[in-house]
């Protein structure tokens, strides 16, 4: 029986904090599209540059998981749906981890590809307003660029993320404050063709994709403890959330002998 069929209420603070985090991921769709447009132009052949665009690209899930959901949870409980749609933002936050295992694993294995083989990737010159220039220039403008908006809008949806206690969210404000990682490493590699060390291209993508597996790995451990009804994780790890194992202890300690338990 769904009384009226409507959408339960929730405060006015959270709904206003709610807008402000989607706002807050329109912007990230726009300025990454644009970072992801950049990126591709310059990429060339350098496997950092690919490695850096694929996960520049992999950014737009996470916050395009957070509209659809933040969208989808507000239908009504229906027949088949008795208790509505509240646990589609686990289901999105799984989607969204296992895409970036999945990439992650197979940069990973580009990059090892290419630095067993001791490929020696070139760059070279375009020409523009008639002058000669050196790929690798735009290269490293572009990767500068790729930091800096997603680095900003990071930091700005860590409050929100906590506010609203949004998994998805939060991973999406952790990948994109990280992305001056992904940034300099891709910087590095552009230097350490232009002096010689062909190397320096495929470590440089190594290390790309083995902070976008290590991110798909966590976030995956932890949206399968959600789909599993396992205990409340904290946001960014897949520790039990302190307020689970208070709540656990303090009924423990009112009812001796009980068994607690919390999903």
């Amino acid at each position: 029986m769904h009384p009226g069929k409507t959408y339960p209420e929730i405060p006015e603070e959270k709904k206003k904090q709610l807008r402000h985090a989607v706002h807050l991921e329109v912007w990230t769709l726009v300025f990454l599209a644009s970072v992801v447009v950049v990126m591709y132009l310059v990429m060339g052949s350098s496997q950092a540059m690919k490695s850096a665009w694929v996960e520049d690209l992999l950014s737009l899930l996470p916050a395009s998981m957070f509209l659809l959901t933040a969208w989808y949870e507000r239908k009504a409980p229906n027949d088949r749906f008795s208790f509505g749609y509240h646990r589609v933002g686990s289901l999105g936050f799984f989607l969204a981890a296992c895409a970036l295992l999945v990439m992650g694993a197979y940069l990973l294995y580009e990059s090892a590809i290419s630095l067993i083989r001791a490929e020696h990737p070139t760059i070279g010159t375009i020409e523009m307003f008639g002058e000669r220039i050196w790929l690798g220039w735009l290269m490293m403008a572009a990767l500068v660029y790729s930091c800096i908006p997603p680095v900003i809008l990071g930091r700005l949806k860590k409050k929100p993320s906590q506010d609203i206690s949004d998994k998805i969210l939060h991973t999406d404000a952790d990948m994109n404050a990280a992305d001056w990682q992904t940034g300099v490493a891709g910087i590095l590699g552009i230097a350490g063709i232009s002096i010689g060390w062909g190397w320096a291209d495929a470590a440089a993508a190594g290390i790309i994709s083995f902070s976008v597996l290590k991110d798909g790995f966590t976030n995956v451990r932890i949206a399968l403890s959600e789909l599993l009804d396992g205990a409340p994780r904290e946001l960014a790890s897949d520790e039990i959330h302190p307020a689970a194992k208070a709540i656990r202890a303090e009924l423990q300690k009112r009812h001796p002998g009980s068994e607690v338990r919390i999903r």
